[in-house]
């Protein structure tokens, strides 16, 4: 088998198991398996690239537990020294083809794609899977003071449903015409998160049948996921270029010694000239458990 093949043949599996088509999956060898999830039915999907390809999107789209009513994943991409845009917000692009293209798949196989109206207003993104096959996701944009102008392509376009996430309070400008509008009360202050509820936007996006939720910035937007504990996984891709200075990536309150930091595990890929971190926040041990094990490995 081929390697384009090989790839072809994994993504359409990947393809119908977040769909939900068991059949169409199962004749390209992923069968869903009632305790496990979805399996390969030999060790492997097929050759090393088709392997690749599975082991970074089976995560995703594996059924979510019982008690679990929706499922969020982020992604940055960033420079070098932690950028993800000039001081003029201007990020197109800082990553390379490889991991535009990895957006597009993410988009793919996600029910809704999710931005913030700093990507929106500086970027002005399609969020569509262009570049590979598949569906669009609903597009989903957080705009807490409905400041966004009706001209960004995404409000225009038709190509798939969109919701405008705004301030329950909100009565700034008229309805954008064949956009939904998503009233969302605040987040409570008490936490020291600002914007909207972003557990409510889940909990909303999950009820509409949105239950795979993809993050896909800005930095803004996916440190507040971050913070308020939404995130199960996190992805950084990392660029070789630097910026100098410009809009940080991950922003979170500081702490004061390195034991303290958050270390999740990870899984590392190759995209290209970038690296990408896939960060698991599900299994990121406490400050403690961290220091405990660092310490036991340099005695």
């Amino acid at each position: 088998m081929s390697a384009a093949s090989g790839l072809d043949a994994t993504w359409q599996a990947l393809l119908a198991a977040a769909a939900g088509d068991a059949a169409r999956a199962a004749r390209f060898g992923l069968a869903l398996d009632a305790e496990t999830g979805w399996q390969w039915r030999d060790a492997t999907s097929g050759d090393a690239a088709g392997a690749a390809l599975s082991a970074l999107y089976l995560p995703f789209i594996q059924p979510l537990h019982p008690a679990s009513a929706f499922r969020v994943f982020g992604h940055l991409g960033q420079s070098l020294d932690g950028c993800v845009a000039t001081d003029s917000g201007d990020a197109c692009f800082v990553t390379g083809e490889a991991n535009i293209v990895h957006l597009h798949r993410m988009r793919a196989l996600a029910d809704a794609v999710i931005v913030g109206a700093g990507t929106v207003a500086n970027d002005d993104p399609l969020l569509t899977t262009r570049l590979v096959p598949g569906p669009n996701a609903v597009r989903v944009v957080i705009d807490p003071n409905a400041r966004l102008p009706g001209r960004h392509r995404l409000f225009q376009d038709g190509a798939c449903p969109t919701l405008h996430c705004c301030r329950a309070a909100c009565t700034n400008g008229p309805p954008l015409p064949g956009v939904g509008r998503l009233d969302l009360p605040d987040h409570d202050p008490d936490s020291g998160a600002l914007g909207l509820d972003l557990h409510a936007l889940c909990m909303r996006l999950s009820e509409r049948g949105l239950r795979r939720l993809f993050v896909e910035g800005g930095g803004v937007t996916v440190s507040r996921f971050l913070r308020v504990g939404l995130l199960e996984r996190l992805q950084v891709a990392v660029a070789p270029v630097l910026i100098g200075h410009g809009r940080p990536g991950v922003s979170l309150p500081g702490v004061d010694r390195l034991s303290e930091a958050l270390r999740p595990a990870s899984r590392v890929f190759r995209m290209g000239s970038d690296i990408l971190y896939e960060l698991d926040l599900t299994e990121a041990p406490s400050p403690a458990e961290t220091r405990d094990q660092t310490l036991a490995r340099v005695r």
